[in-house]
Parts: C-alpha cells; structure tokens; sequence
C-alpha cells in the first residue's frame, strides 16, 4: 500500500456473508428473548413469566405476555438485524435493503390483485400441507411437529382475541404491517441479495431464501403455502429493485388474516378464518392461469418492458 492512501475495505464472500448473517440473527433473537422474559417478569411478576413459558392460554396476563413476547423477542430482533448488518457489516444499506421508492405505483395495485387472485391456490396447498403424514418411523417428529404447530396457533388464538378497534389497530400494526417490514427486510432484503451473489443467479437465490422463509417460521404443515408466499415476495422485490411491493404482499396476506378474524369474532362476517375452503378445479385453474398473467404484467411493468413486442 502506498503511505498516505486510504485502506480499500475487502468486500466479504458471500458464503461469509450469510454465516455472519445467521449468527447475527440467531444472538439478537436469544437477547431479545431474555429481555422479553424480564420485562414480563417485571410488569406482571413471576407468574405471568412462568404462564408465558408453559404457555396457560386462561391465565391472567397472558395475552399481554405473549405480544410482548413477539414485538421484543422476534419483531424487534428481525428489524435490527438487516439493520445492522447492512449499515455496519457489509455497508451498502441501498444494495441489501432495497429501500428505494424508485419503481412504477401501479405494481402495488398489481400485487393486491395477485395476492387476491392466488387465494383459491394457497388455500388448497394449505389444506393439502395439513394432511400430510410421515413415515411411521418417523411418527415421533410429526406429533412432536404437530404439537408445535397447535401451541402456534393456540397462542396466536390468544393474541387475536380483538375486543375493541384498538386491538384491531395493534395486530395490523405489529402482525400485519410491523412484522412485514422486518422479515422482508431480512429475507427478501439481506439473504436474497446474498443468495444473488453466491449463485450469481436471481431465480435461484428467490427459492433458495423462500425456503429459508418458510423454514425460520418452525410450521411445518404450513410450509409449502408459505415457501410459494415467500417466492412471490421474492420476484416483487427482484423485479422492482425495492422491498416496498413485496411489504406490501407481505402487509396484505398477515393484515387481511386479522381482519377477518376481528370481522368474524364481530359477527360482522360469516367467514371462518379457521375453516379449509375448497373450490372447484376451474376455479383452481383460473387462479393459477391469472395469477401467471399477473406476475408477466407485473415483470413487464417494474423492468419498463412492452406488453407485446412490435415487430
């Protein structure tokens, strides 16, 4: 090096990156859950602490309990990490973030109808994960699978007991929107754009954090609906250059889920949030040949291309 001349930063691998990466995730999710413990423990004593942990859904406290358990052991954790890794670690917040508002507005009316139009699609591939049977060698990790699953959605149960408006406004803040930021910001922020320069090639890095997604998620009989989700949110991201439609995809699956579960504990609908729906297979090959469509229309308008090409 010649005396005087700045040191020039070596650029981390990608393989480092993403180690580094995980190891970030993984400290900041395990302080945010001690620290989560003790403001528990210290708003609503040792008991409430002891019923959050063995998880006693008619215990006094416990919903209180469990949202702070999610927004400082997970939410928080998953919006300071991309955070920090992007500022500090790798230092080009623009690249891993994606924050940018440089893209056409009208993919954000093209995502709702997506999101929209694949309904009937996900809600088979939800019904058909939720039957799917291992091995009976393998019968002691599905009920261990299951029973996590039920303890998620028990809890998620508690949480989304909305008695007035004011609950309907803090779930679609911290489940819907909140929850939104920080995962895109990790996943289809951070890991994709890893996986885009480990790979060197787009469609790969998409399924490859989709499935990472949908894994960190720990619902294995909900895992296929949520892979195809997490590769959807994937292209909006790649395809725009921003991580804002792919918030918004995000915002729109979680906030219409508490929407109509406060609609329907209001008895304002009759739609069952719990129940599986099944259509027909017109109706199935509708969603799928729209939702195509779709995506096409929202490709050519986030790279500015012609619907049809003039020859």
């Amino acid at each position: 090096m010649i005396p005087g001349t700045p040191h020039k930063r070596t650029p981390l691998s990608p393989s480092l990156q993403f180690a580094i990466l995980i190891l970030l995730t993984i400290s900041i999710l395990i302080a945010g859950n001690f620290i989560s413990m003790a403001v528990i423990a210290g708003l609503y004593g040792t008991d409430t602490f002891n019923n959050v942990i063995s998880f006693n859904p008619n215990a006094p406290h416990i919903a209180q309990g469990l949202w702070i358990l999610q927004i400082i052991s997970t939410t928080i954790p998953l919006f300071i990490t991309p955070i920090i890794f992007s500022m500090w670690i790798v230092r080009e917040p623009q690249t891993y973030l994606k924050s940018n508002f440089k893209f056409n507005p009208f993919l954000m009316v093209i995502v709702l109808a997506i999101m929209y139009v694949s309904l009937p699609v996900m809600e088979e591939m939800i019904r058909l994960n939720q039957q799917m049977q291992l091995p009976d060698s393998l019968k002691n990790i599905e009920n261990w699978m299951r029973n996590m699953e039920n303890a998620a959605q028990k809890a998620t149960a508690v949480m989304l007991r909305m008695n007035t408006i004011g609950d309907l406004i803090t779930a679609l803040l911290v489940i819907g929107l909140f929850t939104a930021i920080a995962e895109e910001f990790l996943f289809r922020g951070c890991m994709q754009t890893i996986f885009v320069r480990w790979t060197n090639n787009q469609h790969v890095a998409i399924w490859i954090t989709a499935t990472l997604f949908s894994a960190f998620h720990m619902e294995f009989f909900g895992f296929v609906p949520r892979l195809m989700l997490g590769v959807l949110f994937g292209y909006f991201a790649a395809w725009s250059g921003s991580i804002w439609p792919a918030v918004w995809a995000h915002f729109l699956n979680n906030g219409s889920a508490v929407l109509i579960t406060y609609l329907y504990q209001h008895k304002q609908v009759n739609i069952n949030p719990d129940a599986d729906y099944t259509f027909s297979y017109s109706t199935y090959a509708l969603s799928v040949i729209i939702t195509v469509l779709l995506m096409l229309n929202y490709r050519n308008v986030a790279l500015n291309k012609p619907y049809f090409k003039k020859y």
